[in-house]
Formats: structure tokens, C-alpha cells, sequence
């Protein structure tokens, strides 16, 4: 059985359009099946940074808690539904408590490679995968973190020089979104020793031709259907141990409806 855990999240995001995201949470939320969601209540407001460079970290503590506490008792397949990309973290350190070697699949059009002191913006979000690997604020990081020699980026075409000089130096894979073939992350994957693996699913890896509500859209993003086959292709070869969709910022009720089809289509594929 799958479990839909719904975080809306906005306090992780750079954007101007960052509080979109508690609507966009919503309405994947509303259109899955209403017995499989629990919903994590988000504190309000945006927090503090506690004296350090991580902006509204005290509201990501909480946030982190309450996910946290939610899942030490699960032992359904968990999809977590953002929000920012930060909220991943949590269920990657669920599932890597229960996989010994588990891999992370991070599809997204920005690195999240950052750490405190190389972000410019302050925002978890832009921080989120490299805490995946164990790196940055210790309050937030997996730990212990996700091997990079198990990690593949997907999509990233917005990178900063700090994200390009660290990917420069690790072993962490990368693939192209626009010629994503079918088989191409099974194969990445594969050649890990990965024995499960975790989706993380930015919406703003798509092509803006394909969605419409998103914060930062980036041109010559991947296609729907090929992020479907190629998580089918994985989902036949590497155990899924849980996955991650967020990013979605519609600029209205009217407009999220627009977009609702694609992303359904996108977490059937990781559902």
C-alpha cells in the first residue's frame, strides 16, 4: 500500500511565488484518494534563522519534527507530496533507516547542491539535495547521508558555480532530461549498488511547455511521458522504497486544474 504524505511547505523555497506551494500541495492532495493522505500540519509562520545562514530554520525544524514523528510508525510505501523540494529529507531518512544501500534518484532543473555557506538566497530548498548526502545544516541533513556513487541528478540545467565545482569533484551521476531514453536511469541506477531506491520528484524538471505553476520555470526541460517510461523501466529492475513530488505553484484554482493531469500522471508512475 502506498500512504500520500501531504507537507505544505512554502518556508524551504526561494521564490517570490513561495506560499503558491501550499496551494499547489493542496490540490494534488484533493485529487488523490482521500483514505491514503495524512496531512502534516506547517507552522504558519515564515520562522527564524537561529543565527545561522539557513533562512526560516526554525519553521523547517518543526516542519521536519512533525514528519519525522509521523513516520516512525509507517510501514506503508510513503510519496510525499510538497511543498519545497526540502521536505524529501525526511522521508529519504525514513527509507534509508530501512535500506542499507539505498539510492536516491533526484529529478530537478537546479542542482540543491548548496550548503549555508555557499547559498546566496539563504533558502533550504536550494540546499536540499546536497543535505540528502549528508552535508550542511545538521539539523536537517540525512545522517547518515546518501552515498553520491548512489545518486543520480536528472534534469538539472540551472546550475550555480558552487553546484558545477562540487559535481565536478564527486561521483555522483547525471543524466539529461530533454534525451532521456527509456532505459537510461534503470541503467544509472543499475550500475550503483543500490539494492532500493527514492524518487525525488521536482516538478520544475519539466519542460514549461508541459506545466504552467511553477516558481522557477527553466526552458529545455524533460517530457511527461518520458519521466513515466523511465520510472517504469526503474520501477521493473530496483525496488522503489518511496518517492517525492513537489514544486507545483498554480497561480490560481483555475490554473492548477490545467496542470492536474500531467502531474497525476507522474505520481501514478511513482505511486
Amino acid at each position: 500500500m502506498t500512504r500520500f504524505v501531504v507537507v505544505p511547505q512554502w518556508q524551504g523555497s526561494p521564490a517570490a511565488r513561495a506560499m503558491q506551494l501550499v496551494d499547489g500541495a493542496e490540490a494534488i492532495a484533493g485529487d488523490l484518494p482521500r483514505s491514503a493522505c495524512v496531512r502534516v500540519d506547517v507552522p504558519l509562520e515564515a520562522g527564524d534563522a537561529l543565527g545561522t545562514r539557513v533562512h526560516r530554520l526554525s519553521t523547517l525544524q518543526q516542519t521536519r519534527a512533525r514528519i519525522d514523528d509521523l513516520l516512525a510508525s509507517e510501514t506503508d510505501r510513503i510519496v510525499i507530496v510538497g511543498g519545497d523540494c526540502s521536505v524529501a529529507l525526511g522521508g529519504i531518512a525514513h527509507a534509508a533507516a530501512r535500506n542499507e544501500r539505498l539510492g536516491l534518484v533526484w529529478f530537478d532543473a537546479h542542482g540543491d547542491l548548496h550548503t549555508p555557506d555557499s547559498s546566496v538566497s539563504g533558502a533550504f530548498a536550494g540546499m536540499a539535495l546536497r543535505a540528502a548526502l549528508g552535508d550542511g545544516e545538521s539539523s536537517l541533513a540525512v545522517s547518515p547521508g546518501i552515498a553520491p556513487s548512489r545518486t543520480v541528478l536528472v534534469g538539472a540545467r540551472d546550475l550555480d558555480v558552487a553546484e558545477s565545482a562540487f559535481l565536478a569533484d564527486t561521483p555522483l551521476a547525471r543524466l539529461d532530461a530533454v534525451d532521456l531514453a527509456d532505459t537510461a536511469l534503470a541503467d544509472a541506477v543499475s550500475q550503483t549498488d543500490a539494492d532500493a531506491v527514492w524518487v525525488h520528484l521536482d516538478l520544475d524538471v519539466l519542460d514549461p511547455a508541459a506545466i504552467t505553476g511553477l516558481t522557477a520555470a527553466s526552458p529545455f526541460g524533460a517530457d511527461p511521458a518520458r519521466i513515466v517510461a523511465a520510472l517504469a523501466a526503474l520501477r521493473a529492475r530496483v525496488p522503489l522504497a518511496g518517492a517525492s513530488i513537489t514544486g507545483f505553484a498554480p497561480a490560481s484554482a483555475a490554473a492548477a486544474v490545467d496542470d492536474l493531469g500531467t502531474i497525476l500522471r507522474l505520481v501514478g508512475a511513482l505511486a
